[in-house]
């Protein structure tokens, strides 16, 4: 391998005592015997992945994981069940140096400059965001019932809304890093065609939208916006 590893990691969850870790163990021996690695320590839990880190084993590893150290799961919901969690996660990871390679959704996030603009544009989308959008959808709603007003949208006509919504920067950014419209879809759990939906009602890949989001980053501080 091109780059230098000290430990590696193998970490498996499952939630269920009726699931098994050997489809995942198996997984990750496979891919490492394909990688010409192999794996020091494994750690092995059945538990959601609602539940914090630090009340898991993957909060024991997260605090003695190090620079160059490399963690291997069969995918990157292994880490957790919401976005928030999971991009926390490896913010941590990468601020230690160290980093997340996962099998089924082939990502490789370390200290580079792909991953701290994908890191950034994640955290753009944080569920917090989405909260606030469906709260403030739900009031509406209830609004219009109490008014009488007969909801739904008229057959045939498409959806003005998309659950991407409050993600245009995000999706901006990955553009403009030429992330691919299948990994945003991984991303954010969802088919590429919603994504690509999103893109052209929002004119997202459009030069004078491309060209405003490059233009936040003059006279900023923001590190992944000044390495687009």
């Amino acid at each position: 391998m091109n780059i230098f590893i000290d430990m590696i990691y193998g970490y498996i969850r499952v939630s269920t005592d009726k699931q098994t870790v050997e489809n995942q163990r198996f997984e990750i021996e496979d891919f490492c015997s394909r990688q010409g690695i192999k794996v020091d320590s494994w750690i092995k839990e059945t538990i959601s992945g609602t539940v914090e880190p630090d009340r898991r084993e993957l909060g024991s590893l997260l605090s003695r994981v190090r620079k160059d150290d490399l963690i291997i799961c069969s995918e990157l919901s292994r880490l957790g069940r919401s976005l928030f969690m999971i991009m926390s996660i490896l913010n941590l990871i990468m601020e230690k140096g160290a980093r997340v390679w996962t099998i089924k959704d082939n990502y490789r996030l370390g200290d580079d400059i792909q991953s701290k603009v994908l890191a950034f544009a994640f955290g753009l989308s944080a569920e917090i965001e989405r909260n606030l959008i469906s709260q403030r959808t739900k009031e509406a709603l209830e609004r219009k019932k109490s008014e009488g007003i007969k909801l739904g949208r008229p057959k045939g006509i498409p959806s003005q809304h998309s659950k991407l919504d409050g993600a245009e920067l995000a999706v901006s950014i990955m553009l403009l890093a030429g992330t691919s419209i299948n990994q945003m879809a991984k991303l954010y759990g969802t088919h590429r065609n919603t994504v690509e939906r999103f893109i052209f009602m929002k004119r997202l890949d459009s030069r004078e939208n491309l060209k405003k989001v490059r233009d936040l980053n003059k006279g900023g501080e923001s590190l992944p916006l000044r390495l687009i």
